[in-house]
């Protein structure tokens, strides 16, 4: 064997080594709460319980290349959080593995989370949890019949294959996914994640996200069956529908003016949900982006989203607002001109109706 052969060899066993040896003494569990929390963005409670949801559904691993579950998950989490390079989120202490194990990890639990995880938590609400949302935004903005609010925003990717590169370049100049989120408020402090579509690339604007999703003809067939005074809020992004109330373009009086008002303030929910949602996971709006294909890139969205989900369960949030700050999240701006869009008569009329009645 070349001596500089053996040499590179016996340097990278002994960093193998090193790793497992750092591993082996490190216990994520014993770092003081608020550490925890701002290195990994979820408590202590959330981490628990996602190692008990997991036990017995990770891969066996062979007695060198061993790497204990809580390791996995933190290693995982702190991708998540950083959106450093997997190299990078390697070298922490925590995680001490290497860039080939990151990556290894990283697709071993966006699996698990796609299956056993992101399911459980981004779930439609129950009839009794859609009259909660409802009596929660009448009680606080005004707005009567809200079931929920929609918004999209450009998750940034790396450039995918010559034949589809055209449908991720978005108009703002770079390749993404336009990821819809839907979510309902039953309390104040509340901003649950119903529904995400992270699937549309960037070429695709809100309208047409939203009029393609399950969500959305879901709520279309309740409407044609006779459902009535319920709707979702979008901003102008979205095509008025009777089940889809949009501002005004042009307020004509006061009644249209405050409907605008009250419009924004219950529709701010959602700015705010994505705002925080990109605050505790850094990987979503990192400059280089998702370093990663469409398919790999929408389940770290849906990870994202679950775990949002979980820590607005478990009284995470307060902590995570004040801990957190990320710049401005860049909102979709495909706002079609409402003056060369026909609109639905029978939304336009049931806006007015609202608009009068506030």
């Amino acid at each position: 064997m070349d001596v500089s052969v053996a040499v590179y060899f016996l340097e990278d066993t002994e960093a193998d080594i090193s790793r497992r040896q750092l591993r082996d003494m490190t216990n994520v569990l014993e770092m003081p709460t608020n550490e925890f929390v701002k290195k990994f963005r979820v408590s202590k409670e959330i981490f628990t319980m996602l190692l008990e949801t997991l036990r017995n559904k990770w891969e066996p691993m062979h007695r060198r290349t061993y790497i204990r579950p809580d390791i996995k998950l933190a290693t995982f989490l702190r991708f998540l959080v950083s959106g450093s390079y997997q190299q990078t989120v390697g070298n922490e202490v925590v995680s001490s593995t290497s860039k080939t194990s990151v990556g290894r990890i990283l697709r071993e639990c966006l699996t698990l989370f796609d299956e056993w995880i992101c399911n459980k938590w981004i779930k439609p609400p129950t009839a009794e949890e859609q009259q909660q949302t409802i009596d929660a935004f009448l009680d606080k903005t005004g707005f009567p019949g809200v079931i929920g609010c929609v918004d999209g925003t450009h998750i940034r990717i790396k450039g995918p294959g010559e034949n589809m590169k055209h449908l991720y370049y978005n108009g703002m100049g770079y390749y993404s996914i336009n990821v819809m989120v839907s979510l309902q408020q039953i309390c104040d402090q509340n901003m649950n994640i119903t529904y995400v579509e992270g699937t549309h690339p960037g070429s695709s604007n809100d309208s047409s996200v939203w009029e393609a999703s399950e969500v959305s003809q879901k709520i279309q067939q309740e409407f044609e069956q006779g459902k009535r005074n319920f709707w979702v809020l979008g901003d102008a992004d979205y095509k008025l529908k009777p089940y889809l109330m949009t501002p005004f373009s042009k307020p004509s009086d006061t009644a249209e003016v405050l409907y605008n008002k009250k419009h924004a303030s219950t529709h701010n929910v959602v700015k705010r949900c994505l705002k925080l949602l990109t605050n505790k996971f850094e990987c979503l709006i990192g400059i280089r982006g998702l370093h990663y294909p469409p398919d790999r890139a929408n389940q770290i969205i849906g990870s994202c989203c679950a775990l949002h989900n979980m820590c607005i369960k478990y009284k995470c949030l307060d902590v995570l607002e004040s801990s957190c700050t990320s710049p401005e999240i860049p909102i979709s701006k495909n706002k079609a001109d409402e003056n060369e869009v026909k609109e639905d008569i029978t939304a336009a009329a049931i806006r007015r109706r609202i608009a009068i009645n506030l």
